[in-house]
């Protein structure tokens, strides 16, 4: 049995973050991983899963379902995930996969080099799922990558974002690919795999579990350095993978949210409690994702005309009515200049585009009356 053979045995034979088998293949190799599991004295806990893997069949649904496995080493292969052979395990879980199922296009490794993993409630608001698709959208027109785990709420809000750019987006299942779930973003997660990636660690057969959701946690937290949620309740999933991207030493951002919500709770704590950095849009991540020393992004310039007026042309300015005219003497007396300097500065603010000299007088120019205050 080769190495990449024995992977995808493993894959079948054991659940996915099992953290003594993961340090035992990166000690042995999984070739002889797997022959210890699968001799007849074995007395592992998962020896009798690992005799039962139909090795052909599950390389014929692969096939079929026009899926492939990738392994450590491959082009496809995201470096980042070695991270997981060093992290502290969460919920007793850990330990970089054996391999990994995908199906779509784009490869794995450069998907995930520039990307940011977006994650949420189930049962998020329409707040929160506008964020989310916002914040999605914005990073693909940067050509930054999103990551999520394709389920409702956030995370399909996400892949939307992402979808509508033509930006990849990845979506990390914790069941096998032949069957995305949950079947309502079947139509949406079809789209990911046309435009994307489905990956799973699980093989073609295998259904999502309560435990397989949360290993499913610590790959969406690997694969992108910087995570964000958008909104969770004090008991989420989200959660969860938030712990991954912390013990994995990524930044992590938090969306606020409507204090009244109970969807804000966890983005709050955690900006609150200094574990994540606050996030408003896709300019904050882009800073979040740039390296040392590069310029920050750059802002909309919130300065008006008016801001760079000195204190006798502001005064000349707002003596004029917002419509209408007024003589040069009537100015004069409100803004409380003389009149040779306030025809001075009137032809000084004419100059700049802010003023016009009319028969009778002074008006201002139409474009700056909405913006005087």
């Amino acid at each position: 049995m080769s190495e990449r053979d024995a992977r995808m045995a493993l894959c079948c034979a054991v659940e996915p973050g099992n953290l003594e088998l993961t340090r035992l293949v990166a000690q042995h190799g999984a070739e002889s991983v797997i022959a210890a599991l699968q001799a007849p004295d074995s007395k592992s806990r998962w020896s009798r899963r690992a005799r039962s893997v139909d090795l052909v069949a599950v390389q014929r649904a692969t096939k079929v379902n026009r899926l492939r496995f990738v392994v450590p080493g491959d082009d496809d292969w995201p470096d980042c995930l070695g991270d997981l052979a060093e992290v502290e395990p969460v919920q007793e879980m850990g330990g970089v996969p054996f391999g990994l199922w995908l199906k779509g296009e784009p490869n794995l490794a450069t998907t995930c080099a520039s990307s940011v993993a977006i994650v949420g409630s189930r049962a998020a608001t329409a707040y929160g799922q506008s964020v989310a698709t916002d914040l999605a959208a914005g990073l693909g027109l940067h050509r930054v990558s999103t990551v999520s785990g394709g389920a409702y709420g956030i995370d399909a809000a996400a892949h939307s974002g992402a979808l509508a750019t033509d930006a990849p987006t990845a979506a990390v299942m914790a069941g096998g690919l032949d069957s995305p779930y949950p079947p309502g973003n079947a139509s949406l997660l079809q789209r990911v795999a046309g435009q994307g990636l489905l990956v799973s660690e699980l093989p073609p057969g295998e259904h999502p579990t309560r435990a397989r959701f949360l290993a499913r946690n610590r790959l969406i937290a690997a694969l992108s350095p910087v995570t964000v949620i958008v909104e969770a309740a004090w008991r989420s999933g989200a959660r969860n993978t938030v712990s991954w991207a912390g013990a994995l030493h990524r930044v992590v951002a938090a969306v606020p949210g409507p204090v009244h919500s109970a969807t804000s709770v966890t983005p709050h704590r955690l900006i609150r409690e200094a574990e994540a950095v606050l996030c408003t849009g896709p300019d904050d991540v882009l800073e979040l994702l740039a390296p040392l020393g590069r310029a920050p992004v750059p802002r909309p310039d919130q300065r008006r005309r008016l801001d760079e007026l000195s204190p006798d042309e502001l005064a000349v300015y707002e003596a004029l009515p917002a419509r209408g005219r007024r003589d040069a003497g009537e100015v004069s007396l409100r803004a409380g200049v003389s009149l040779p300097g306030c025809l001075a500065l009137l032809d000084r603010l004419a100059e700049q585009g802010l003023v016009a000299q009319v028969e009778g007088g002074w008006r201002l120019v139409r474009a700056e009356v909405g913006g005087r205050s």
